[in-house]
């Protein structure tokens, strides 16, 4: 008998749906499937509030865990053939409960020298996210054997309307009546079932060698190198803004509302003039970096990491 851990964080319920969708069609007789999912002391209300959703980029691009509910013992006392991993990008980044979980002891238990497939349910950037948690698997000695990205497909700047009015308003429907539906697509994720089959034949044969080349030719992972560029750029200026907002918080919370205000002007901006401009640079450059996007590409599509 394999066993199967999945573990997820979904706070609007489309990774969830997702990851559900996937184990559905890894099930068989032979597989026995246990659930966690991630849960804190103090969790994140959804809808977000304004202030509390612009209050979590600190600890969350610095990666600063919370406190969570461990596993049960029943959980923690076993071990797994496969965990099957659900995450979400916050800023750039994983998940603050997905971070916490991570950093704690009972998820170095839990992974230690175990396969990982992780899913992930993202507006559209997750490259430098899923390069976070790589060295989050590395430190917790798991070893990642396939990914699969679900992503928006609108165009960024309509999917950063729709998704910020989901995440404020709690409706995943039409903004304006006329704006495509917000997050995955309710035919992506319904069609995430398709990713099962290579993942449970990998299973049963206890041989994930090729498991990510498979996913891949179903259509698991599609890089769009130019969000890949802005994206690791991104990280650069979140960096400088959450050491920054972090210094300012020391002074008081009233400091530190004032910075995460100055944050999400900065960020307005960013999205509706700096991004542009990042794309029509990746333009004028596209056909001297040919050679080295490519590269880059097919490294975000794998499960690999950079030394």
């Amino acid at each position: 008998m394999k066993e199967v851990l999945v573990i997820f964080y979904s706070q609007t319920g489309q990774l969830a749906d997702i990851v559900n969708n996937i184990v559905s069609t890894v099930k068989d007789e032979q597989i026995n499937f246990t659930h966690h999912e991630i849960r804190l002391k103090k969790p994140f209300t959804f809808p977000w509030k304004d202030e509390d959703f612009m209050g979590a980029f600190p600890d969350s691009f610095l990666q600063i865990p919370h406190e969570i509910n461990d596993p049960s013992p029943e959980i923690l006392n076993k071990k797994y053939d496969l965990v099957i991993l659900g995450h979400q990008v916050w800023y750039l980044t994983p998940s603050i409960p997905l971070n916490s979980f991570l950093k704690s002891e009972a998820a170095k238990k839990l992974l230690n020298e175990t396969p990982v497939v992780t899913v992930i349910g993202a507006r559209n950037m997750w490259y430098q996210a899923q390069e976070k948690l790589k060295r989050l698997l590395v430190n917790c000695n798991a070893k990642l054997v396939g990914n699969i990205a679900l992503t928006d497909r609108n165009i960024n700047n309509i999917s950063v309307l729709t998704i910020e009015y989901w995440m404020m308003t709690g409706k995943k429907d039409r903004m304006w009546g006329f704006l495509p539906k917000p997050g995955v697509s309710d035919k992506d994720i319904e069609e995430a079932a398709k990713f099962g089959t290579p993942i449970k034949e990998a299973l049963l044969k206890s041989n994930f060698r090729n498991l990510q080349e498979k996913l891949l030719k179903l259509g698991a992972v599609n890089v769009k190198i130019a969000l890949a560029m802005t994206d690791k750029r991104g990280n650069v200026i979140f960096s400088k803004w959450a050491a920054l907002i972090t210094k300012k918080s020391k002074a008081g919370e009233e400091s530190r509302k004032r910075w995460l205000r100055y944050f999400k002007r900065y960020l307005q901006f960013a999205i509706w003039i700096i991004a542009p401009l990042v794309f029509v640079v990746f333009l004028l450059t596209y056909i001297p970096l040919y050679g080295k996007l490519q590269k880059d590409k097919k490294y975000y599509s794998s499960v690999d990491l950079h030394k």
